[in-house]
């Protein structure tokens, strides 16, 4: 087949692929560091606990919030301070509290910030947040086998491999980061995870597409042959996968800049890995499908020697 000679200047990301799989292995072997000495940083959705997401009406300092969780004589695990003008409290608590406890931390922030504080509460038992964890990784494994089988089925066991190997290395980059900057994970970040392997798998169907189509009509006798099809069926594909991570990064944005406090990491959580899933898409998933397809080239030579 003989391709748009536009592209033969352009970014090679097969020649380059040593670079991005360094890369790639490098945030993955940190993340898996991070986890096995420090772990996840585990909100109250899969950790035993009480959890108070307070709005006290005004700007506050953390020096003044942690005064206040002192004179109520209950000073909480962790303390975060958000909001658009600093007025919102989120507090985590590894025991749960009784509703007395409960009443007592208000009534300090009442006293001190006024009567338009207002609080939720939320309390996981043990049980349940066992439950969580257990069924969470349930949620993340039927995922990735569906796609897989999905991907099977519509190209063959070379794509869903380089594009299941990546969905799972877009995961793990999330995980992995919020592991290192010790970010909270909890119930939105699970349904952040999900939907990013929703995602990732869309911009890797793109390109795999293109490059199936192109395969129809090339003659592939060569790694060289190989490597320039992909080149091209990626930037063929390229202004269309920017379009739509472009306009899905802007809403999450939106999300992460004016929405609630316990939105945000879900938001954040969700741009690391479009991020992640544009840049696997390109950088990791085709390299990889060249890397097993060669070396079916390759035994077909040996083959025919």
């Amino acid at each position: 087949m003989d391709f748009n000679a536009h592209y033969k200047d352009r970014f090679d990301f097969v020649k380059h692929r040593k670079k991005f799989f360094g890369i790639s292995i490098a945030i993955t072997v940190l993340g898996i560091i991070v986890l096995l000495f420090a772990g996840m940083n585990y909100g109250v959705d899969f950790r035993a606990g009480t959890s108070l997401d307070i709005s006290i009406g005004q700007a506050t300092d953390k020096a003044k919030v942690d005064q206040v969780f002192t004179d109520s004589g209950l000073v909480p695990t962790i303390v975060t301070i958000g909001g658009n003008n600093n007025d919102h409290v989120s507090a985590r608590y590894n025991n749960i509290l009784a509703d007395d406890e409960i009443k007592k931390v208000q009534k300090a922030f009442v006293t001190t910030y006024g009567d338009k504080v207002s609080q939720e509460v939320n309390t996981v038992s043990p049980d349940i947040a066992r439950e969580l964890g257990i069924k969470a990784m349930i949620a993340v494994g039927i995922a990735s086998v569906a796609i897989c089988i999905y991907v099977s089925i519509r190209f063959e066991w070379r794509f869903a491999i380089a594009a299941i190997i990546s969905i799972l290395h877009d995961a793990f980059i999330v995980i992995s980061l919020f592991a290192i900057f010790r970010l909270e994970v909890n119930l939105p970040f699970l349904a952040a995870i999900l939907t990013t392997i929703g995602y990732s798998i869309n911009d890797k169907i793109i390109i795999f597409d293109r490059i199936r189509e192109n395969l129809r009509f090339a003659k592939v006798k060569s790694n060289e042959d190989l490597a320039d099809l992909i080149h091209h069926s990626t930037w063929q594909t390229m202004s269309r996968n920017i379009n739509t991570v472009v306009t899905v990064l802007v809403a999450v944005l939106c999300l992460f800049i004016f929405g609630s406090q316990s939105i945000k990491l879900f938001a954040l959580a969700k741009m690391i890995g479009l991020a992640s899933g544009a840049y696997s898409s390109i950088c990791i998933a085709s390299p990889l499908w060249y890397l097993l397809r060669n070396k079916s080239l390759g035994s077909k030579r040996k083959a025919t020697a």
